[in-house]
């Protein structure tokens, strides 16, 4: 993933409200107006999270008739966790290090 990718998708999940939408899109599909209902924000303000998470590439919109229901793109979110899974095993790595040198310190102590 490059950078502009993964900035957008940490900017767009960056937001509580993009991140309640993310999270009402892992159920299933959805409308504007269904993601819209659980916020207190005018439809032109929820348009604009959607519009976000579209750039970011983290949903996409289908067309159902007269509806256009937005759908989870979960390739974009494995591509995110993937990038943060290797921070998490360096940190795992070096936590694990610590951890041993501090046994090590314990042992050497006077009791």
């Amino acid at each position: 993933m490059d950078s502009a990718t993964l900035d957008a998708v940490f900017n767009a999940l960056a937001d509580p409200t993009r991140r309640a939408i993310v999270a009402r899109l892992a159920k299933g599909d959805a409308s504007v107006n269904q993601l819209g209902a659980p916020f207190d924000l005018s439809q032109p303000a929820i348009s604009k999270h959607l519009k976000v998470l579209e750039n970011a590439g983290l949903i996409s919109r289908s067309r159902d008739a007269q509806r256009r229901p937005r759908r989870l793109e979960p390739k974009r979110l494995g591509e995110a966790t993937k990038w943060l899974e290797r921070y998490r095993k360096l940190w795992e790595t070096r936590f694990q290090g610590l951890d041993t040198l501090l046994e090590e310190m314990k042992e050497g102590e006077p009791t």
